[in-house]
Protein backbone atom coordinates (compact mmCIF):
# COMPACT_ATOMS: atom_id res chain seq x y z
CA UNK A 1 0.00 0.00 0.00
CA UNK A 2 1.36 3.49 -1.20
CA UNK A 3 1.71 6.14 1.35
CA UNK A 4 -0.86 9.62 0.89
CA UNK A 5 0.59 11.73 -1.05
CA UNK A 6 2.16 15.05 0.35
CA UNK A 7 -0.52 18.02 -0.16
CA UNK A 8 0.90 20.82 1.22
CA UNK A 9 -2.30 22.93 1.62
CA UNK A 10 -3.30 20.62 4.13
CA UNK A 11 0.62 20.08 5.73
CA UNK A 12 -0.31 22.03 9.44
CA UNK A 13 2.80 24.17 8.92
CA UNK A 14 1.33 25.77 6.24
CA UNK A 15 -2.19 26.18 7.50
CA UNK A 16 -0.85 27.74 10.48
CA UNK A 17 1.91 29.76 8.50
CA UNK A 18 -1.09 31.27 6.29
CA UNK A 19 -3.48 31.62 9.34
CA UNK A 20 -0.81 33.69 11.01
CA UNK A 21 -1.11 35.84 7.46
CA UNK A 22 -4.84 36.01 7.90
CA UNK A 23 -4.62 37.19 11.46
CA UNK A 24 -1.91 39.76 10.79
CA UNK A 25 -3.68 40.89 7.76
CA UNK A 26 -6.78 41.96 9.60
CA UNK A 27 -5.19 42.88 12.83
CA UNK A 28 -3.38 45.35 9.82
CA UNK A 29 -6.74 46.55 8.56
CA UNK A 30 -8.44 47.20 11.79
CA UNK A 31 -5.70 48.80 13.62
CA UNK A 32 -4.26 50.83 10.64
CA UNK A 33 -4.86 54.62 12.45
CA UNK A 34 -2.71 53.00 15.14
CA UNK A 35 0.11 51.97 13.02
CA UNK A 36 0.87 49.35 15.35
CA UNK A 37 2.63 45.30 14.50
CA UNK A 38 0.31 42.24 16.71
CA UNK A 39 4.27 42.34 18.32
CA UNK A 40 3.71 45.64 19.47
CA UNK A 41 0.29 44.64 21.08
CA UNK A 42 1.51 41.99 22.37
CA UNK A 43 4.58 43.80 24.26
CA UNK A 44 2.02 47.13 25.11
CA UNK A 45 -0.18 44.46 26.82
CA UNK A 46 2.60 42.51 28.36
CA UNK A 47 3.76 45.94 30.25
CA UNK A 48 0.32 46.59 31.03
CA UNK A 49 0.07 43.87 33.28
CA UNK A 50 3.90 44.15 34.50
CA UNK A 51 4.54 47.91 34.71
CA UNK A 52 8.42 48.06 35.55
CA UNK A 53 9.73 44.21 34.07
CA UNK A 54 12.99 44.19 32.79
CA UNK A 55 13.08 43.72 28.81
CA UNK A 56 14.55 39.91 29.09
CA UNK A 57 11.28 38.99 31.23
CA UNK A 58 9.49 40.26 28.76
CA UNK A 59 10.77 38.95 25.74
CA UNK A 60 10.00 35.54 27.86
CA UNK A 61 6.28 36.66 28.62
CA UNK A 62 5.34 37.74 25.36
CA UNK A 63 7.38 34.83 23.70
CA UNK A 64 9.80 36.29 21.83
CA UNK A 65 13.43 36.22 21.28
CA UNK A 66 15.63 38.86 23.18
CA UNK A 67 17.07 40.35 19.39
CA UNK A 68 13.40 40.69 18.18
CA UNK A 69 12.44 42.22 21.86
CA UNK A 70 14.89 45.21 21.33
CA UNK A 71 14.26 46.04 17.77
CA UNK A 72 10.14 46.32 18.95
CA UNK A 73 10.79 48.11 22.47
CA UNK A 74 13.04 50.21 20.84
CA UNK A 75 10.33 51.45 18.14
CA UNK A 76 7.86 51.83 20.74
CA UNK A 77 10.56 54.00 22.38
CA UNK A 78 10.46 56.20 19.84
CA UNK A 79 6.83 56.35 19.30
CA UNK A 80 6.64 57.39 22.74
CA UNK A 81 4.30 54.59 23.80
CA UNK A 82 7.13 52.75 26.19
CA UNK A 83 9.62 54.40 28.87
CA UNK A 84 13.01 52.51 29.76
CA UNK A 85 15.49 53.24 32.37
CA UNK A 86 18.22 51.30 34.17
CA UNK A 87 17.62 49.49 37.08
CA UNK A 88 19.06 51.12 40.30
CA UNK A 89 20.67 48.28 41.53
CA UNK A 90 22.26 46.85 38.16
CA UNK A 91 22.31 49.35 35.68
CA UNK A 92 22.39 46.69 32.67
CA UNK A 93 18.94 45.58 33.39
CA UNK A 94 16.66 47.85 31.70
CA UNK A 95 13.05 47.84 32.84
CA UNK A 96 10.19 49.23 30.76
CA UNK A 97 7.01 51.43 31.88
CA UNK A 98 4.10 52.01 29.44
CA UNK A 99 3.72 56.08 29.15
CA UNK A 100 0.22 57.46 29.24
CA UNK A 101 -0.02 57.87 25.40
CA UNK A 102 1.43 53.99 25.30
CA UNK A 103 -2.06 53.26 27.97
CA UNK A 104 -4.18 55.26 26.01
CA UNK A 105 -2.92 53.09 22.41
CA UNK A 106 -3.00 50.15 24.20
CA UNK A 107 -6.68 50.86 25.10
CA UNK A 108 -7.66 51.81 21.23
CA UNK A 109 -6.13 49.00 20.26
CA UNK A 110 -7.53 46.50 22.52
CA UNK A 111 -11.18 47.63 21.95
CA UNK A 112 -10.58 47.04 18.14
CA UNK A 113 -9.72 43.49 19.40
CA UNK A 114 -13.18 41.73 19.52
CA UNK A 115 -13.96 42.57 15.75
CA UNK A 116 -10.47 41.16 14.59
CA UNK A 117 -10.70 38.19 16.27
CA UNK A 118 -14.70 37.79 15.19
CA UNK A 119 -13.23 38.12 11.95
CA UNK A 120 -10.03 36.23 11.91
CA UNK A 121 -12.30 33.36 13.00
CA UNK A 122 -15.50 34.55 10.94
CA UNK A 123 -15.72 31.03 9.17
CA UNK A 124 -16.44 29.19 12.20
CA UNK A 125 -19.38 28.25 14.77
CA UNK A 126 -18.92 29.01 18.48
CA UNK A 127 -18.09 25.43 19.22
CA UNK A 128 -15.38 25.65 16.35
CA UNK A 129 -13.77 29.05 17.83
CA UNK A 130 -13.42 27.25 21.39
CA UNK A 131 -12.44 23.46 19.91
CA UNK A 132 -9.27 25.93 17.73
CA UNK A 133 -8.92 28.04 20.87
CA UNK A 134 -8.09 25.33 22.93
CA UNK A 135 -6.32 23.11 20.14
CA UNK A 136 -3.92 25.77 20.09
CA UNK A 137 -3.34 26.54 23.40
CA UNK A 138 -2.77 22.65 23.70
CA UNK A 139 -0.25 22.94 20.66
CA UNK A 140 1.81 25.76 21.99
CA UNK A 141 1.70 24.31 25.26
CA UNK A 142 2.84 20.99 24.73
CA UNK A 143 5.96 22.52 22.98
CA UNK A 144 7.00 25.11 25.72
CA UNK A 145 6.64 28.17 26.29
CA UNK A 146 10.31 29.24 25.51
CA UNK A 147 10.83 31.02 21.95
CA UNK A 148 12.86 29.75 19.54
CA UNK A 149 16.12 31.18 19.42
Amino acid sequence: MQPDAFVLEQAPGYLIRRAHQISVAVFAEHTVCFDATPMQFAVLSVLSDAPGVDQITLAQRAAFDAATIGSVVGRLITKGWVHRQPAERDRRRKLLWLTPEGEQALAGIAALMPDVQARVLGGLDAAERQQLRALLAKLVAHHGSAPPD
